[in-house]
C-alpha cells in the first residue's frame, strides 16, 4: 500500500482568553464589561490555509523559529488536534515520536505502563506481550522493570518510553529532533534505531533545528512562519532561504 498524506486548505486556530487584571477590583470591572458587552476573547491561527500533499518515499523536514506553527502542524497529522477548517486525509499506519513517555503513570511499574503506553498508542495487548521482552531488553532496564517508574532518573524514563514507542515500524513516522536523552551509549543506540526506521518508513516528517541532519535525511524541507507555508522544496535551497530570511 503506498501512504499518502494529504492537507486541504487546514487552518488550526485557538481561542485564547484574556485573565490579566491585577486586583480584584478589575475582575469585577472586566466580569461586568463581558456581561454588558461579550467576553473578551482573542484568536490564535497556529496553522492558516495550508495545503500540502506528502507522497510515498517522501522524507519531509521543516523548520521554522520557535512558534511558526511546526509542532502545531505535527499534531495535526498524528490527530491530535483536529483542524478548525480544511481536512486532513492520511493513508497509513501513523507513529507519532513526539512527546515521549507522555503517558506514563508514575505509581505503575515499568512493565505495567509497557501496557498502558502502548494501549495509548494503539496496539493491543496480545501484541504488546510479543513484543515486551524486545522492548526490555532494548531499555537496558529488566533489574528495574517492575519497580514504579516514580524512582526512576530522567534517562531510565526517557530510555523506557523510547523503547515503547519505536517497537513497532510504522508506515509513516512523525518525529520532533532525534532522541537526545540518557547516557551516550544509549543516545548512539537510539538514534541509530531511528534513522533505521526512517530507512525502513514510507513516509517520514521530521521537525529539526539541526540544518544539517535536514539535509542529511530529507529529500524536501518545507518552512513556516507564523503559521503560514513560506516555502516546500528542495532541501539545500529552502534552508538557505531560511537561514537568509528570504522570504520572497
Amino acid at each position: 500500500m503506498n501512504s499518502k498524506i494529504t492537507l486541504n486548505n487546514v487552518s488550526l486556530v485557538f481561542d485564547l482568553h484574556k485573565n490579566k487584571q491585577s486586583s480584584l477590583k478589575e475582575m469585577f470591572a472586566n466580569a461586568f464589561k463581558d456581561k454588558y458587552h461579550g467576553s473578551t476573547t482573542e484568536n490564535f491561527t497556529a496553522i492558516n490555509n495550508i495545503s500540502l500533499e506528502i507522497n510515498h518515499g517522501d522524507r519531509i523536514g521543516i523548520v521554522g523559529h520557535n512558534g511558526a506553527g511546526k509542532s502545531s502542524l505535527l499534531k495535526l497529522l498524528c490527530k491530535i488536534y483536529e483542524p478548525t477548517k480544511g481536512s486532513v486525509s492520511i493513508k497509513g499506519n501513523v507513529a507519532p515520536l513526539l512527546e515521549i513517555g507522555a503517558g506514563f503513570n508514575p505509581e505503575l511499574s515499568g512493565r505495567e505502563n509497557i501496557y498502558l503506553n502502548g494501549a495509548i498508542l494503539g496496539y493491543n495487548k496480545k501484541y504488546l506481550k510479543s513484543i515486551e521482552e524486545e522492548i526490555i531488553t532494548f531499555s537496558e532496564l529488566a533489574e528495574f522493570i517492575d519497580t514504579p517508574v516514580k524512582y526512576y532518573s530522567t534517562g531510565m524514563y526517557l530510555k523506557l518510553a523510547f523503547a515503547i514507542s519505536t517497537a513497532v515500524q510504522p508506515d509513516i513516522l512523525i518525529l520532533d529532533e532525534l532522541f537526545a536523552g540518557g547516557d551516550a551509549e544509549f543516545v548512539s543506540k537510539a538514534q541509530a534505531r531511528m534513522k533505521s526506521m526512517i530507512e525502513d518508513s514510507n513516509i517520514m516528517v521530521f521537525v529539526s533545528h539541526q540544518t544539517d541532519l535536514l539535509l542529511e535525511l530529507c529529500n524536501r524541507v518545507i518552512w513556516l512562519d507564523h503559521g503560514n507555508l513560506i516555502a516546500d522544496g528542495e532541501p539545500q535551497i529552502i534552508i538557505t532561504r531560511y537561514l537568509n530570511k528570504e522570504f520572497q
